[in-house]
């Protein structure tokens, strides 16, 4: 019998008694690991509960064979002092260990995590010979993580997602066909709407003063922001917080229908909005505002179907579940939502609807839902 602290990440010191021909759990491979991170943030959505991914990078590089006994004893430690309820694997093979601690219940971050860091520090030192000791670095990683809407950058930690930010050969080629999809339809689009672009261009510069394109901030896959397009049908120099309000309550669930001709048909948006123009008003109902994001799609930012783009204070409100229609896949002009009734659904199921989109995508399910998209432009459900 082997006795060994264990490493208890709600900061509990005990002693964990294993029998080395009993404990039969192994570290798994790098596949397996990765979609084990998956399933901890899908648990932690509904559970609230955070979980802590903790790596050990030794090194940079790949161990050499003949440094394999070192390997096996790191792994044997984090093994055999680690709950059965934690998850050890390989986040990347042979050079990236890591153990996924869920189910945690944090008061402090910063006090967990130095607590934890000198708890695991001193079993290694306590198990590991001093070179095999130096060889580790260890990093904490915690979901959910941090999303800074006040920075530039993408706010979700990549490390948190190796199944959605790492390459996986399977989808090599799917992907290509979906880009090559987006750049022949976004360029025949833009082709077959050049005369339209030109008398929308004209109207809108003639019935009130102002830029022809409005150009916004929003937020695409992995959290990146990029410059949305679309023509402008508000008068310049408005006042957002309205929009701000009501989408906050929106997402929380809490948002009231807005009739739009008094016979009880609501939408889930702001209907008779002063800030609108007479042309931007008929631009909106037919969708023909929607045009210049065919540049964002040829761009490379948006997709033909896939998840609206949302605006940085809608994504700020977010509960940590929504967060996955901006990771999963690119955002686009068209998508489930659009073809199944638009404002008329309730948020909540609009990122079912998207979640839904990214799990069963297909280039074909991506044709099907082009095909039914003239239809529901044209019949204006849901659109305001």
């Amino acid at each position: 019998m082997n006795l060994r602290r264990s490493i208890d990440p709600l900061g509990q010191s005990s002693l964990a008694t294993r029998s080395s021909g009993n404990d039969d759990r192994t570290a798994l491979d790098e596949a397996s690991f990765h979609r084990m991170i998956s399933l901890e943030r899908k648990r932690t959505e509904r559970s609230r509960k955070p979980f802590l991914l903790m790596l050990l990078e030794t090194g940079g590089h790949q161990l050499p064979k003949k440094n394999g006994h070192a390997l096996s004893n790191i792994v044997s430690v984090l093994l055999a002092s680690t709950r059965e309820t934690d998850v050890t694997g390989w986040y990347k093979d042979r050079t990236v260990l890591g153990v996924v601690f869920s189910g945690l219940v944090i008061d402090d971050k910063n006090s967990i995590l130095s607590t934890m860091l000198a708890r695991v520090s001193s079993t290694l030192r306590d198990n590991l010979t001093f070179e095999q000791f130096n060889q580790i670095s260890i990093s904490f990683h915690l979901y959910p993580d941090d999303w800074d809407h006040d920075q530039s950058l993408p706010p979700s930690n990549p490390t948190l997602y190796p199944d959605l930010f790492g390459q996986d050969p399977a989808k090599k080629l799917p992907s290509s066909v979906k880009r090559m999809m987006d750049i022949l339809g976004s360029a025949l689009a833009l082709t077959i709407c050049s005369p339209a672009l030109l008398l929308i261009a004209l109207a809108i510069k003639v019935s009130s003063k102002g830029p022809v394109f409005f150009r916004q901030q929003r937020i695409g896959q992995y959290g990146a922001p990029f410059v949305f397009l679309k023509f402008r049908s508000m008068y310049v120099n408005n006042d957002s917080t309205a929009h701000k309000e009501y989408v906050k309550r929106f997402i929380a669930g809490q948002a009231e229908q807005h009739s739009k001709n008094g016979n009880g048909d609501g939408v889930y948006k702001l209907t008779n909005d002063a800030r609108v123009t007479r042309v931007g008003a008929f631009l909106r109902k037919t969708s023909l505002d929607e045009i210049p994001q065919f540049i964002n799609v040829l761009k490379g930012e948006m997709s033909l179907v896939g998840p609206r783009p949302g605006l940085p204070y809608e994504v700020a409100a977010y509960q940590t579940w929504h967060r996955r229609r901006v990771l999963e896949v690119k955002p686009g002009i068209t998508g489930l939502w659009q073809v199944n009734g638009r404002s008329r659904v309730k948020f909540d199921e609009m990122v079912r609807l998207d979640i839904r989109y990214a799990k069963a995508w297909s280039p074909w399910l991506d044709l099907k839902i082009l095909v039914q998209t003239p239809r529901a432009v044209v019949t204006g459900g849901g659109a305001y």
